[in-house]
């Protein structure tokens, strides 16, 4: 592995130079994000297609929770990483990525135990599901962990690689799925392929996860760490009290009608999720060396993914049910109705990241613990407050509007924290 450029160093190279590398990053983001994501919508479609609407909403119900216990991992373990250890020397992030894949892992140990055991305690048709899931939760989280240690080092084309040996070890694992005929079966072979991804992490790296300094990585980071997990786990608890609460309230094919409806704004979320595995990186870069930039930036960043979503969304209007039907079978006819407002929600989100990622980039984990919790009581009480007024077609609305008033939120928090550094113009951010 080549040493990663110092600050003086990238301080003194050409704009244009900084240009492309920056452009370069970026790419590789979306390169990452794209391999990642067509393998999660091959799945997804593939479970729709295969297993009916109410199948596919236990499957959902299983990826949801893995989504909370992904942003546990993220928020203790890869979020302090990328803020921390971006352009820094190798050997910092050398050390840092072996305690914060070792943390990684350890989450994944830990609660996957809690869910196999649970998984086979609750039966019926949840539980293989969610047992299988926690088989599978350390290799997941491994794997995510490599792509985030990745771009933190600016060597995004490792983690591009990683979710390609993903793809290809998943094609022979959907086939045995397949014959198989079962949620459980879909999601150990999900989880059994990003377990090979995450073995071949440790070889693209030449690193092991460090179990034993997990402890120690938990106490140097709690001041990020503690705020980012409870921000992480607010905005993933959130989409599964929604989804659970919709199930309670109109059925668990609802929740498959939502996930079918997601699955529509795949290609556009792939840009988006791309996108946010370099902002962070990029924006503390920004800071460090033309923090008069990052406003510019993040508007930049957050208006461009509105107006994208916005323009995939209308695109979508445009399908045929004949050709809907043939992406995601019977489960189309319930989730094209919520294109318009998944697409509005989507809108928001991304609209809101540019501000997400400043306020990371600044350190500001107070203010944006502030902007995730509020977003998150708007999107459960917006979801179930919908869903008991207008049934499936009312949560999407009650979510469209609780997301883009979060954006909101997240926006004024960050005109705040810039004037305040303005004023204070020590940096937030703790370098090694």
């Amino acid at each position: 592995m080549t040493a990663m450029p110092t600050e003086k160093e990238e301080t003194t190279a050409p704009a244009g130079s900084a240009k492309r590398a920056l452009v370069g990053r970026l790419s590789w983001g979306l390169a990452d994000q794209a391999a990642s994501s067509i393998s999660n919508f091959v799945v997804g479609i593939y479970v729709a297609r295969s297993l009916g609407l109410t199948a596919f909403g236990v499957f959902s119900l299983a990826w949801v929770t893995y989504g909370v216990v992904l942003n546990v991992s993220r928020g203790l373990a890869t979020d302090p990483l990328v803020v921390r250890f971006s352009a820094v020397s190798e050997a910092s992030w050398r050390g840092a990525v072996a305690r914060s894949t070792g943390t990684a892992l350890c989450i994944g140990s830990a609660i996957g135990a809690a869910c196999l055991v649970a998984g086979l305690a609750l039966g019926g048709r949840l539980g293989p599901a969610f047992a299988c899931l926690g088989v599978v939760l350390p290799g997941l989280l491994l794997q995510d962990a490599w792509r985030f240690s990745f771009f933190a080092a600016g060597t995004g084309r490792k983690a591009f690689v990683n979710d390609v040996v993903w793809g290809v070890a998943l094609v022979p694992a959907m086939v045995v799925a397949a014959r198989v005929g079962s949620v459980a079966a879909f999601v150990l072979a999900w989880g059994a392929s990003a377990t090979v991804a995450a073995a071949y992490g440790c070889l693209q790296s030449g690193i092991r996860p460090r179990l034993a300094q997990v402890r120690g990585w938990l106490r140097e980071q709690r001041d990020l760490g503690t705020r980012y997990l409870i921000e992480n786990v607010s905005l993933s608890g959130a989409s599964q009290l929604r989804a659970y609460g919709l199930g309670a309230i109109v059925g668990v094919g609802a929740v498959g009608a939502v996930r079918g409806a997601e699955l529509l704004l795949g290609p556009f979320l792939a840009v988006l999720m791309g996108l946010s595995l370099v902002t962070v990186p990029e924006a503390a870069r920004v800071l460090r060396h033309a923090p008069h930039r990052l406003g510019r930036f993040c508007l930049l960043l957050g208006g461009g993914q509105a107006a994208a979503a916005l323009l995939w969304g209308m695109a979508l209007l445009l399908v045929t049910d004949s050709l809907g039907e043939l992406v995601l079978g019977s489960v189309w006819s319930s989730a094209s109705e919520l294109i318009v407002p998944v697409t509005f929600s989507v809108a928001g989100a991304g609209l809101g990241t540019g501000a997400a990622a400043g306020l990371r980039a600044l350190g500001a984990a107070r203010r944006s613990l502030r902007c995730q919790l509020f977003a998150s009581a708007c999107y459960v009480g917006g979801g179930l407050g919908g869903a008991a007024l207008a049934g499936t077609v009312g949560s999407a609305w009650g979510v469209a509007a609780a997301t883009v008033s979060g954006s909101a939120v997240w926006w004024l928090q960050l005109r705040s924290a810039l004037r305040e550094r303005h004023h204070n113009p020590i940096p937030e951010v703790r370098t090694p």
